[in-house]
């Protein structure tokens, strides 16, 4: 398989190396085909260390340096300055420090780059709907503030991720929402089968502004509907497929 990776990028990121990775030019084959970056996958693990190194060496940074979490759908937040010596369980990662590239692991879920490029600080979240809910992006600029950074002068960017089209959920995921605050409920359309559907993407940009952020986007790319783009946990399941591959994106100072 060819090796040319794909790398979408945003200009409100561009003063920062960033980059959400698609699943072309990777090593892995079979359900996993193209740039499966998820050791926690079935896929075979010399394959995703291939693909790590590839993603690693698009950044600029040995593959050690790629960090990333063992992500839990919590509102963690991981904050580090150089290579830690054992896996961190969080779902957020955040960091001051040049020549470290953080990154984040997603398949419909959110990934969500930070960066306030005056104070020189950074961060990644993984953001599903738990983790949008109990404030994991909330919990990111306030990780980034405490290493100097400012949450005005702050850029967040949302990645690839599943979208309203495709996002059916049940009555019980809805009312979920509406308790915490009954104003959530404009997050949610009927679908086609008489049933909700939630937009992921719309959600987390109002809780960024909300939280005072400077600039939040979503780069309007759903990771459901382009197969040969992204992996996607739900389209595996519609599919009845035993696993699916994991997207990287990353960014670094």
């Amino acid at each position: 398989m060819a090796t040319t990776l794909e790398i979408l990028t945003s200009p409100a990121l561009k003063d920062v190396r960033h980059g959400f990775f698609t699943r072309r030019g990777g090593a892995s084959s079979g359900i996993f085909s193209g740039l499966n970056c998820g050791p926690g996958s079935s896929d075979q693990a010399e394959a995703v260390r291939t693909n790590r190194t590839r993603a690693a060496d698009a950044m600029g940074v040995a593959p050690e340096a790629l960090l990333g979490v063992k992500q839990v759908h919590s509102p963690d937040v991981a904050t580090v300055d150089g290579v830690p010596d054992r896996p961190v369980q969080a779902d957020a990662i955040v960091t001051a420090t040049p020549g470290l590239a953080i990154s984040v692991l997603t398949a419909d879920c959110q990934p969500v780059l930070f960066a306030d490029t005056k104070a020189g600080v950074i961060g990644a979240a993984h953001a599903g709907w738990r983790g949008a809910l109990d404030g994991v992006l909330e919990n990111t600029l306030e990780a980034m503030e405490a290493l100097g950074a400012h949450r005005e002068d702050t850029v967040a960017v949302i990645g690839p991720c599943i979208s309203i089209h495709a996002y059916e959920v049940g009555e019980e995921f809805l009312e979920r929402f509406i308790v915490e605050d009954p104003s959530y409920g404009r997050f949610f359309s009927g679908g086609p089968n008489g049933k909700p559907h939630f937009d992921l993407p719309s959600f987390s940009l109002h809780r960024l502004r909300e939280a005072g952020i400077g600039e939040a986007e979503w780069v309007r790319r759903c990771t459901y509907g382009e197969p040969e783009n992204f992996y996607s946990y739900r389209r595996t399941t519609h599919a009845g497929e035993a696993d699916y591959g994991r997207l990287l994106s990353a960014i670094r100072l």
